[in-house]
């Protein structure tokens, strides 16, 4: 690493907590030092020292166009000029609510946010407001944004750095936080049997995405819904991740499941911060204004990632998108999984759509506890060879890779070359 980079890490960590202003961002379970990156065009990055490398990382998932889009870019030009904040109503949040709704197939009334984070602390509020009970459940490995009560057995940065519970989080709002693991429905219904008339909500990734991708087994997300009917509690879908990646109604639209409450972020803002909650109109209608659950955000609807939002939308509505980053998706993801076989890794590469991620154990990976069985060591060296070779994936073996549209074919099979090196390096 040359002194122009090694230079910036020292100034980083001299000014910021870990040289990095978002924990998973440091290389803490791959070793070395973060790379600095200053540009990106399409499917492609580069750092400060000049190195190009294949993006998968994608801003974890949100520029499923790719880098600097030239439509986004005009729109962010162009809104620019007319004005970055009036904490007040604009046209254009209206437009983009209205492109939400139709979109989401639960969505009836949505409430803009400003993070993903944001969405779920504000719709988990809602669902105790609604319902008057404080209990929630959630599952192991599934991360819903760092607010007090979800940092409760917590996937992404919490599993990267084998802390699943935050200091400074009291006691007393963890204890109305039940943890289940992901995919078990007979779980499920056994804490709603003991605990039924407590529990506001269920909130779950209905693909998980902060543990690795970890698709739902059949009947899963069903039986949330059955459990949630049964006992009058609300089932939130935290689609932060899923939404407009999956499928363009996201992950409910793909496994035709209902939540009452669905978060989402990320894709929809185009690259820009951004989130929103949204669901039933009778759900939605207990926030304030009109009605007593209180949610406010100065910023909320800010007019630059309303605007980049909304071109990524209607660039995602032309036909054949889906079946293209279907088709992207299968390339990269069955071509590792071949290459695996090949070189006789112990390992598999789970994908839904245009999001995968590589598990190097020869365990089932179903859930948070066989997730863990990864081989982080291996994923290490992994990372690095690809890294070292211009291929940029998540540093951390609990994080997922995305395939955005400005990826091609020639790119992908470029990646599978260099992958196969490095799984020839790496060994069995």
């Amino acid at each position: 690493m040359n002194d122009r980079t090694g230079s910036l890490w020292d100034r980083a960590r001299r000014v910021t907590p870990g040289g990095v202003n978002s924990p998973v961002r440091a290389f803490g379970k791959v070793g070395g030092t973060p790379v600095f990156l200053a540009s990106g065009s399409g499917a492609l990055v580069t750092d400060t020292t000049g190195k190009t490398y294949i993006d998968y990382l994608a801003s974890w998932g949100p520029l499923i166009l790719g880098h600097a889009h030239p439509r986004i870019v005009e729109a962010l030009q162009r809104t620019c000029t007319e004005g970055t904040s009036f904490g007040a109503p604009t046209a254009h949040e209206v437009l983009w609510g209205e492109m939400l709704v139709e979109a989401v197939p639960s969505i009836e009334k949505v409430r803009l946010v400003n993070s993903g984070t944001e969405a779920a602390m504000s719709a988990i509020r809602l669902a105790r407001g609604v319902t008057g009970r404080d209990a929630i459940i959630k599952f192991d490995g599934c991360y819903h944004g760092h607010s007090d009560g979800l940092l409760v057995k917590a996937g992404s940065g919490g599993a990267t750095f084998d802390v699943p519970d935050s200091a400074g989080v009291p006691a007393d709002f963890a204890k109305h936080t039940i943890t289940l693991p992901y995919n078990d429905a007979a779980a499920v219904a056994n804490a709603f049997e003991q605990r039924g008339n407590q529990i506001a909500c269920v909130i779950v990734e209905p693909v998980c995405g902060n543990i690795g991708v970890i698709p739902p087994r059949a009947g899963f997300l069903e039986a949330l819904h059955t459990a949630c009917t049964k006992h009058g509690a609300l089932l939130i879908f935290d689609e932060v991740i899923t939404g407009f990646r999956v499928a363009y109604g996201g992950a409910q639209e793909r496994y035709g499941a209902t939540p009452d409450i669905t978060c989402l972020g990320k894709i929809i803002g185009g690259g820009l911060p951004i989130g929103a909650f949204g669901g039933k109109a009778e759900v939605m209608d207990a926030l304030a204004p009109t009605g007593k659950v209180y949610q406010a955000g100065t910023l909320s609807g800010n007019p630059l990632a309303v605007a980049a939002g909304i071109e990524t939308l209607e660039i995602l509505q032309a036909p054949g998108t889906y079946e293209r980053l279907e088709a992207l998706g299968a390339r990269l993801g069955d071509g590792l999984a071949a290459l695996f076989d090949e070189h006789g890794l112990p390992a598999s590469c789970h994908r839904v759509g245009s999001m995968l991620s590589c598990f190097f154990t020869s365990d089932e990976v179903f859930d948070a506890a066989s997730a863990m069985t990864t081989d982080a060591e291996r994923y290490a060296r992994w990372f690095h060879g690809l890294l070292h070779r211009g291929v940029y994936v998540a540093p951390s073996p609990y994080e997922a890779m995305f395939v955005s549209l400005a990826h091609t074919e020639t790119l992908i099979d470029r990646t599978l070359d260099i992958a196969a090196t490095v799984a020839k390096e790496i060994g069995p």
